[in-house]
């Protein structure tokens, strides 16, 4: 498997260019300073924009619009024994778990034997439209994640035995999951696209 470490650099310029964009525009401008439990306090979601949309995520927007265009940062708050299947988003990301544990792998079938062990500080990346997959075990997982919107969510779903793509963009406040559109066979008009 070929990981483009070349992305890398570009990933954490990009990253850092718009942490200081955002520091140098001033308060009313951007500037945004939250403890722990102001983060705790604010309106939390389901399905979001960049996220997996597995039924129990819950999802928090801490900074920007990850449906638009520019920087965001999410916060993932994954309860234990979840499972995120094997999926891409368009933009590049990076990532820092924040407490608990997240087995996090790259490949284009989510497999036990690719997963890495990270706990609370440590950092990873999701490269633009490089396969990667996550679970937690025993013990839920929060994780904060950074990238240039739009992004979106697209699945490879490896148990159909037969290549299928089902691209989803969330509006940040959906609160709907994946498996609830694909079992009511409908596309809210949120939605980007959903094909088989």
């Amino acid at each position: 498997m070929r990981v483009a470490f070349q992305s890398v650099p570009g990933m954490i310029a990009g990253a850092a260019w718009a942490l200081a964009a955002t520091a140098m525009a001033g308060e009313r401008d951007g500037e945004l300073r939250v403890t722990p439990s102001e983060i705790q306090g604010m309106a939390k979601g389901g399905a979001g924009a960049g996220t997996s949309g597995v039924a129990g995520i819950r999802t928090t927007i801490l900074m920007g619009d990850p449906t638009k265009a520019g920087p965001y940062t999410i916060e993932l708050r994954v309860p234990p024994n979840t499972r995120i299947q094997a999926h891409t988003h368009r933009d590049a990301r990076s990532a820092t778990v924040v407490s608990g544990t997240w087995y996090f792998g790259y490949g284009e079938k989510a497999s036990d034997s690719l997963v890495k062990k990270l706990g609370p500080g440590s950092f990873y990346t999701e490269p633009a439209s490089l396969p990667h997959f996550a679970l937690t075990r025993d013990q839920a997982a929060v994780v904060h994640i950074t990238g240039m919107g739009p992004t979106d969510t697209i699945y490879s779903n490896e148990q159909s035995g037969k290549s299928m793509n089902k691209t989803v963009a969330f509006a940040q406040d959906a609160g709907q999951s994946v498996n609830d559109l694909l079992k009511r066979g409908t596309v809210p008009v949120w939605a980007a696209s959903l094909r088989k």
